[in-house]
Parts: C-alpha cells; sequence; structure tokens
C-alpha cells in the first residue's frame, strides 16, 4: 500500500482552511490543519511534509516569521513552503516572502487548478525522494547482513544490486519525464530546481550502485548522504 504524502496548511481562519482542503483534496493526500504559526511549528516537530501551504497575514507569529522558525531547524528546513497572502504589497513585499524561504508565493484569490498542479509537482517529487530513501535503506541492510555472513552467500549481494538497479532505472525514467512536463508546462523556476535537485539525488545514487558492481573496489561506506 502507498503511503500518503502529508501536506501542511496553516491559515488563522477556518473558512480558508476548508477552502484549501475542497481545493486539495482531488489530489489524495493527507492534509492537515495548522490555525497559527506555532501550532504548524509543533506538527512538523512529530511529521514529515511534502510541502506547506503557509498563510502570510496571522496573528501573533505571522508567515514570514513561521517560516523563518521551520528554515532554522534542520529536520525541516528542505520542505517546500507555498505563501499564500490576500495583501499584495508589490515586489519588495514578494521578495520578502522568497528572503523567508518560499518556493512560491500566491495572492488570493487564486486559480484552484493553479495551486493543484503547484501542490502536486511537490507531492510527486516527495514521494520519489522517499521511494529512494527506503531503496537505499535496503541495500544498506542487504550489504551490512552479507558483510557479517562471510562468503556463503556471494551470489545474493549480485542479485539485490540488479534488482536495485532496475528500480533506480524506473525512477530516473519517471524523473526525466517530469522533468520534461515541467518544461512543457513552463512550471516556475522553483519548480524546476526542487526537480533538478531530485535528479542530482539520482545521480549519486546510480554512482554508488556502479561503484559496488563486482570488480568496481566499491563499498558500502560511498553511498550518498539521503536527506
Amino acid at each position: 500500500m502507498v503511503q500518503k504524502a502529508k501536506i501542511l496548511l496553516v491559515d488563522d481562519r477556518p473558512e480558508n482552511l476548508l477552502a484549501l482542503e475542497a481545493i486539495l483534496s482531488a489530489l489524495d493526500q493527507t492534509l492537515v490543519r495548522a490555525s497559527s504559526g506555532e501550532e504548524a511549528l509543533k506538527a512538523l516537530l512529530t511529521d514529515d511534509f511534502a510541502v506547506i501551504l503557509l498563510d502570510v497575514q496571522m496573528p501573533g507569529m505571522d508567515g514570514f516569521e513561521t517560516a523563518a522558525h521551520i528554515k532554522r531547524r534542520e529536520r525541516t528546513r528542505d520542505i517546500p513552503i507555498i505563501f499564500l497572502t490576500a495583501i499584495n504589497h508589490g515586489p519588495h513585499h514578494t521578495f520578502r516572502g522568497y528572503a523567508a524561504g518560499a518556493v512560491d508565493y500566491i495572492s488570493k484569490p487564486f486559480d484552484p487548478w493553479v495551486l493543484r498542479a503547484k501542490v502536486s509537482v511537490f507531492v510527486e517529487l516527495y514521494m520519489k525522494n522517499c521511494k529512494l530513501r527506503e531503496q537505499a535503506a535496503l541495500l544498506r541492510l542487504q550489504l551490512e547482513g552479507d558483510g557479517h555472513a562471510g562468503g556463503a552467500h556471494e551470489k545474493e549481494p549480485a542479485g539485490l544490486l540488479a534488482e536495485l538497479s532496475a528500480r533506480l532505472a524506473a525512477v530516473e525514467e519517471q524523473a526525466e519525464a517530469l522533468s520534461k512536463q515541467l518544461d512543457d508546462e513552463s512550471a516556475d523556476a522553483a519548480a524546476v530546481a526542487t526537480a533538478a535537485h531530485l535528479e542530482r539525488k539520482l545521480t549519486g545514487l546510480r554512482r554508488a550502485l556502479d561503484a559496488l558492481e563486482p570488480g568496481t573496489g566499491g563499498g558500502a561506506g560511498i553511498l550518498p548522504a539521503q536527506n
């Protein structure tokens, strides 16, 4: 069963949260509400999220301050943030949003189709990253087990490497198709940059698997870190 991605919706107005849920329900992912910046930070302590939709205008801790806290935490700093605001103060206000770490900045009222499309891109990238981490963990466990077992199962690592290589090839194909789709749809620069980041991770994992092939002299320690 495929694990659903979690999307964090942060807004102090219940009617806005309800509207976001109605727009994003078609993505069939897990939508988590937070009515304040403080509540959002608490949710981020325990759960992993694919993307955060963050209202700028909130009493107490506003969206900019909330984003600053998110970006300071190592665990959450790489989560994409889409700012939502009912007020457009011009380029300076927009620049402040990007400077706070947002990948996008959308003024209300927004086009539901556009918002859903943007969120779906980050959900898809998140799911691909999760798949990569699972495959890397599986490889590490197998290599550690073979190291303890000695030479009795020399053929098993080769079979595992071949299987992981085939799975990685499928993910690489999907990532390439996603990149082409972003180019075709003239996606925003932030989504394109995120897709490029995923492709770099795929390249690193491919090099690690190639180095582990018999005769290359590679070892388990060369697997790239999965962030």
